[in-house]
Order: C-alpha cells, then structure tokens, then sequence
C-alpha cells in the first residue's frame, strides 16, 4: 500500500537568524557521546522512530551502526532529564558544502509536551554553527510529531524545497 507524504526541506543561514526556545522546566543536558557507543544511537532510532516510520536504519548489522556512529562527520548528543535518557539528535558536517545536517532529532514519548524538543533543536543549531558553518539544514515529513515543522519554522529555519513522495 502506498502513502503519500509531505517532505520539507529547512535551513537556517546565521546563528542571527536562530529564535532560541525558554529553557525547559525540567532539570536537563545535553551532552556529546563517545563516538564508539553505536548502541546509543541504534536505542534511539528504534524508539523513537518507531512512531514515525523511521526503517531505513532497521536493517543495519552492528558493523553498519559502528561504522556510521564513528565516522568523524558525525556527531550524536543525547538529552537527558536528571539521569533518564529523553532525546537525541545526530549532526553530519559535509566537508564539501560546509554545512551541517541534522540527520535526527527527537525525543522518547514520554517527554513530548514539556518544551524538550524546541530547547533541543535551539542546541542542535547552536552546536552545529559552533563549527563555522554556512548553514545548517534539516527535513520533516507528515509523517514526523505533528509539531516538528512548527518547532523548526519557530527557531528560525525557512523552507528552501518541498516536495511530494509516495512511499
């Protein structure tokens, strides 16, 4: 059965343009993980892609996880609220346009709804200028929590291309 979705394609050119988020109620970081802790990044791809038809990552061996997790363009940060885990986000420089992409970004479902997610995507872009880029980018679909494009269009990002897949 085929679906139709909604794609958007988002960027943010300055740190200047970011409209940064309050900051969340719940005691909260946001830290770099070891890049060898592939496990991390596969935990949070299956629970919290689950929802959202995250399957390309599904097949992947560990091999597949530890070779991505480590390469040097890519960078995970987890959120944790006290010592619970509660999100993530992955950020891959691409040395050839000098930019950044933020590959993933979500939060477990159980921390939806208490301003985690604009906070996390406010330090996503803020981390990802940090390394003087050009810009940084990101795309949602329908498919995506029904407020990521707003969270993305709220913190700045304009809509640089859209389009219409079936999938």
């Amino acid at each position: 059965m085929n679906q139709v979705i909604d794609r958007n394609y988002l960027e943010i050119n300055s740190i200047e343009d970011l409209v940064e988020s309050t900051l969340p109620q719940l005691e909260c970081t946001i830290n770099l993980i070891n890049s060898s802790d592939y496990q991390i990044n596969k935990f949070f791809y299956k629970n919290i892609g689950k929802k959202y038809k995250w399957v390309d990552r599904l097949i992947w061996s560990d091999k597949q996880w530890i070779d991505y997790s480590s390469n040097q363009n890519v960078e995970t940060y987890i959120l944790k609220v006290k010592e619970d885990l509660a999100g993530y986000f992955e950020l891959i420089f691409h040395e050839e346009t000098n930019e950044i992409e933020i590959a993933y970004l979500g939060l477990l479902e159980e921390y939806h709804n208490k301003n985690l997610g604009s906070f996390l995507l406010s330090t996503a872009i803020k981390k990802s200028f940090n390394k003087n880029i050009k810009r940084t980018w990101v795309h949602t679909c329908t498919l995506d929590h029904e407020n990521a494009l707003k969270n993305y269009l709220a913190r700045g990002m304009k809509i640089f291309k859209k389009e219409t897949i079936s999938i």
